[in-house]
């Protein structure tokens, strides 16, 4: 079999250390901010010529945490609680064959650093920090939107939850981190099958530990530390 070697050109640098609690999807927390700095042979601000007339990028990127685990045929989607198969490329499972994955993110800006050359500062992203990225991509309505696609077994964003922070842990929090904060626990972090109102989950966020608690519909921040 032919194989293709592909470096990465990037490096996303995001508030989460760990996969846990890193959104579903792209674009469901509007508010998450992260940036993408370039590899040394990439720093060459031409490259970026006119990139700053697009709103939105495509990110292709490897999910370098899941290189070791191999893939299956099928896969059981968290959204399905767990419970049923569907094949592997008709799901976005990160168990695949190349193990890729695709984003769209919102592009803010693009920044000229003086150490790392350009870096592009986006919102909405769905990567862990440190993730390698293969190639961006500018996104473009008229070939990307399909107003009539289908969804399958993921036809909507899914249930949001209440969020309930106590002042004093909001307090902890930079404004800029607590609104993305608020956007990624409303979007209920927990794995599907778990629904247990006794137990303490703890998330890294942001250089922060954050721990929580749901029940019913609610979720309530139990504490917030460095």
């Amino acid at each position: 079999m032919e194989e293709f070697k592909i470096a990465p050109i990037a490096r996303m640098e995001s508030d989460f250390p760990t996969k846990f609690g890193i959104p579903r999807q792209a674009g469901i927390v509007p508010r998450l901010e992260s940036r993408i700095v370039f590899e040394p042979e990439y720093r060459d601000m031409e490259a970026f010529r006119g990139i700053e007339d697009f709103s939105h990028i495509w990110i292709i990127w490897q999910f370098s945490e899941n290189l070791k685990s191999g893939w299956s045929p099928t896969v059981r989607p968290p959204r399905l609680g767990g419970n049923e198969r569907k094949g592997v490329f008709a799901t976005r499972s990160p168990f695949r064959p190349n193990a890729l994955g695709l984003s769209c993110v919102r592009l803010v800006r693009l920044e000229k650093d003086k150490k790392l050359g350009p870096v592009l500062y986006v919102e909405g992203a769905d990567l862990m920090d440190g993730t390698p990225i293969v190639d961006i991509k500018p996104y473009v309505p008229y070939a990307d939107c399909h107003s009539d696609a289908l969804c399958g077994f993921a036809p909507d964003g899914g249930k949001t939850l209440e969020v309930f922070i106590p002042e004093k842990i909001e307090d902890k929090i930079p404004e800029n981190k607590l609104q993305a904060l608020r956007g990624v626990l409303a979007n209920d972090p927990r794995p599907r099958y778990q629904n247990d109102p006794e137990r303490v989950y703890a998330m890294e966020f942001g250089g922060f530990e954050v721990k929580f608690s749901v029940e019913n519909e609610t979720l309530k921040v139990i504490s917030a530390e460095k």
